[in-house]
């Protein structure tokens, strides 16, 4: 009975270590995510272990773990993954001060990730720009205007950026109480905002002042109030350390904020800690420091070295497992271990890609972030009776200006010289003249037209020969002529046997050109495309350039024939191909004079976009500089162009499409009327349209000063407060934070204060707000404190408070605010944060405080005992 019984047993325990392993515990949704976590990292080797840490994740078959990227995009839309609904870019954005529109536009992308996300799975495809972990948003301070990429975030403001970053990260982490529906980043943390030449190997030092009440609070707000899931170091270092690898950053998002996601690094921050930093001296140093102090998640491949960091015992496997398990258990609460049928994102069809709905909310979100710069003797809005309409200028039909960098590709994007046409009587003329380029050696590209390409037999087009591999070997499998190259396939293929991610085009044959001269010839490809042109005469550039950035100028000349070849590859989705050029152009300046004199009025739309300004870019064009810009002025061509229009004495509207302040001082002292759109997004023409003929009457604020130039600001690898931003800038601006125009009237009255506020309570403040004009508008309500016995140097004024409200005309509403203990405490001189007694002037009004009537403003007295709080 025994030998028995102990065979049982024997027998016993073989079926239910079989049961085990054949179910194992990490796939059982219903226990709990951290033992499902580890009890996958236990199955792991080291190695496993190691391969994961990377942004490219491959798969671990004999675990039943998929291949997963962790690279993703969604700054203002579904970035990089195919036709994507294109809101505007996060500057632009910004100026609606609405906090609900940007929860609500939040929500849409992430209906839109996740739905792209399964179709991809659905396809078997697991690469870059199809996971649901994005990196995004961008809430670094915009303390200078000449950063490039300034224009990612939501301005210059701490507590504005916060409330707009925190409905973002609600918009797309969801509200399920299990399950994630994307995840968010908070990047780029911290200290960080130019320069780009210089950002892997700058050092940051501010002080505490400024680090806690200026360059902080946002991520502390997204992490504390938001609970995002994930931060994103920084390149730069801050006090000597690396941001990807700093015991003081990262000890306030662990331990003082309770951060409780993942951190990951911006890619090849991990390299720029040996290599350019100089903090240690290779990469399996670098990789173990990073692991060590707290860095999950490395874009790059520095952490291949880990293997050799554990050999060498610069680290131990038990700091490999702390960093694996977050990042597992974000997979976990994405749902990614579950059947779709319990994970309710899942169920998000892919008709919600791109659809109608989107399509209205990015026109209301463009509208909603016009601001109305100048509007001289009521020159807005135009009448909808106009004859004859001027629509001149580089960016007014330029689909690239209207939507800034880090964007998805709309599939039917609006100009605004489409949105003009759009708007006005059927038997007006819209007349159009490009008049400059957008920068002197930045000109405008468009798709080569079929007529100048002839393939080998003469016929129009070139031939097309399609490979189901990525290197164009062996035999096509098909070959055929097309007109031109101008294809977007979208996360489709040209045919249904080839497989996304793994085809090639080779397309061959002849150039002819309408006129002798030199063209600019570019690509615009996702992933890449070369291009080469036999015989000609090259003048500068690559054929493997930055697609739309950085063109190849080559002298053909007319009559001639040029053998071209032009390949495509392809390795995710996102298949775009288009080869580009720009002709030589004469006397363009004058043919916009031309067309000024033959209208009615001029609507002028000049300004930037992201070839110009963007991240460590190589633009060759005066004022601007790797990305970064040196002047805050138009170029100098666009000046030219519009002193010539109104010169013809038109009326002239100024529509300016920008993601950093310019500084229009003529504009401002010459033109009647002046309006900014930022980056507006796919219905960016539209919205325009809407504002310059009535049909939305604009309330969009600037969440950034416009500054008379760059004389006025210090230095810009100097990342002190003083004498920058609104807060702490005591000079006068062309145009300051929080100003915009309406085509109503707004009067605040009644005012309320509490009585008797104490350093430990909520203060209540309200204020009626009634439309006394003469059309319904919307009102962006701010509210400014200024502390005026505080004991260490404080801001001039500063946000604590807005409100987006709508008023019919002749309506008042009341606007209440609730000022918490922390929105009124400074960093004092031992370096805490504290609330201290003493009298603060409070102004609401839809301006910053400037001693006009229509600003309420009241003092308070707040008594009580010093109250220290969190930093």
């Amino acid at each position: 009975m025994k030998k028995v019984y102990k065979l049982a047993l024997v027998l016993h325990f073989a079926t239910l270590t079989s049961f085990a392993q054949e179910n194992p515990a990490f796939k059982n949704p219903n226990l709990p995510i951290e033992q499902r976590v580890n009890d996958l990292v236990s199955r792991m080797t080291v190695e496993e272990k190691i391969s994961q840490l990377m942004d490219s994740a491959p798969a671990i078959e004999r675990l039943g773990i998929p291949e997963y990227n962790w690279w993703n995009e969604s700054l203002h839309g579904v970035a990089r993954a195919g036709f994507a609904t294109v809101f505007p870019q996060s500057i632009s954005i910004a100026s609606s001060w609405d906090k609900q529109l940007v929860l609500d536009v939040a929500n849409a992308i992430s209906d839109e990730a996740r739905a792209k996300h399964h179709e991809y799975l659905r396809r078997g495809q697991h690469g870059i720009y199809q996971g649901l972990t994005f990196w995004s948003p961008n809430v670094n301070i915009f303390r200078d205007p000449r950063w490039g990429r300034g224009h990612e975030t939501y301005g210059e403001d701490p507590y504005l950026t916060g409330q707009l970053g925190l409905n973002y990260v609600k918009g797309l982490q969801g509200t399920d109480p299990k399950y994630l529906k994307v995840v968010a980043t908070a990047k780029h943390y911290a200290v960080h905002s130019g320069p780009e030449p210089s950002r892997h190997e700058f050092n940051a030092n501010v002080s505490d002042i400024d680090l806690y009440e200026t360059y902080l609070p946002a991520f502390r707000t997204l992490v504390k109030d938001g609970s995002v899931y994930s931060v994103m170091g920084a390149y730069n270092r801050f006090r000597g350390e690396s941001c990807s690898a700093s015991p003081f950053l990262f000890n306030i998002l662990r331990n003082d904020w309770g951060f409780q996601g993942y951190i990951v690094s911006d890619c090849g921050a991990v390299t720029d800690i040996w290599k350019y930093h100089k903090i240690t001296k290779d990469a399996a140093s670098a990789s173990a420091l990073a692991v060590k102090e707290g860095l999950d998640l490395e874009c790059g491949s520095s952490y291949q070295s880990l293997k050799e960091a554990l050999d060498r015992k610069l680290l131990s496997e038990a700091d490999i497992d702390l960093t694996i398990k977050r990042l597992f258990t974000a997979r976990f609460k994405l749902g990614m271990f579950d059947p779709d049928e319990i994970v309710p994102y899942a169920q998000i069809p892919f008709s919600v890609n791109n659809n109608a709905a989107n399509d209205w909310l990015a026109r209301i979100a463009s509208q909603k972030s016009i601001v109305l710069l100048k509007n001289q003797n009521n020159a807005l809005p135009l009448s909808k009776n106009l004859k004859t309409i001027a629509v001149i200028g580089p960016n007014a039909d330029d689909v690239q200006s209207l939507w800034g960098n880090y964007s998805g590709v709309p599939s039917n994007p609006v100009t605004v010289l489409r949105g003009i046409q759009n708007k006005i009587e059927p038997n007006a003329k819209v007349l159009y003249a490009k008049g400059t380029d957008l920068a002197k050696g930045v000109p405008e590209m468009n798709v080569i037209p079929s007529v100048y390409f002839q393939n080998e037999n003469g016929k129009q087009g070139l031939t097309g020969e399609y490979f189901d591999n990525s290197k164009w070997q062996g035999n096509p499998l098909f070959t055929r002529n097309d007109d031109n190259i101008d294809f977007h396939w979208d996360i489709n293929t040209p045919d249904p046997r080839m497989k996304m991610g793994n085809y090639s085009v080779k397309w061959s044959g002849y150039l002819r050109v309408p006129k002798s001269g030199v063209y600019e010839i570019s690509d615009w490809a996702k992933p890449f495309m070369t291009v080469e042109i036999e015989t000609g005469k090259l003048t500068g550039g690559k054929n493997n350039h930055h697609p739309r950035i950085r063109p190849q100028k080559i002298e053909l000349e007319a009559g001639r024939k040029y053998k071209i070849e032009v390949k495509y590859q392809n390795f995710y989705g996102d298949a775009i191909a288009q080869l580009l050029w720009a002709e030589p152009q004469e006397n363009v300046l004058k043919e916009a004079v031309e067309t000024a004199n033959k209208a009615d009025v001029v609507v002028l739309v000049l300004g930037l976009n992201e070839r110009l300004e963007g991240e460590e870019m190589k633009v060759e064009a005066d004022g601007f500089d790797g990305g970064d810009r040196t002047s805050l002025n138009l170029p100098a061509n666009q000046e030219e162009l519009m002193k010539a229009l109104v010169a013809t004495g038109k009326p002239v509207v100024l529509v300016l499409i920008n993601g950093s302040a310019l500084s229009i001082n003529w504009a401002n002292d010459n033109v009647p009327a002046i309006l900014t759109a930022g980056y507006p997004g796919q219905q960016g023409g539209n919205a325009i349209a809407d504002v310059l003929f009535g049909d939305y009457n604009p309330a969009g604020r600037l969440p950034v000063t416009y500054y008379k130039s760059v004389d006025q600001l210090p230095a810009f690898e100097n990342y002190d407060m003083k004498g920058r931003t609104y807060r702490y800038f005591e000079k006068k601006p062309l145009y300051p934070f929080g100003f915009g125009l309406s085509y109503t009237k707004f009067k605040y009255s009644n005012l309320q204060l509490p009585s008797t506020p104490t350093t430990n309570k909520d203060l209540k403040v309200s204020v009626d707000v009634t439309n006394i004009g003469d059309c319904d508008g919307e009102e962006v309500v701010e509210l400014y404190i200024k502390d005026e016995k505080a004991s260490t140097p404080r801001p001039i004024i500063q946000l604590e408070g807005f409100e987006r409200i709508n008023l019919k005309k002749g309506e008042t509403k009341t606007v209440d605010f609730i000022l918490t203990p922390r929105q009124l405490s400074l960093i004092n001189k031992k370096k805490q944060r504290v609330v201290e007694p003493g009298w603060f002037t409070i102004s609401v009004g839809g301006k910053q405080p400037d001693g006009s009537a229509d600003v309420q403003t009241g003092r308070v007295n707040i008594t009580g005992k010093p109250l220290t709080l969190d930093k």
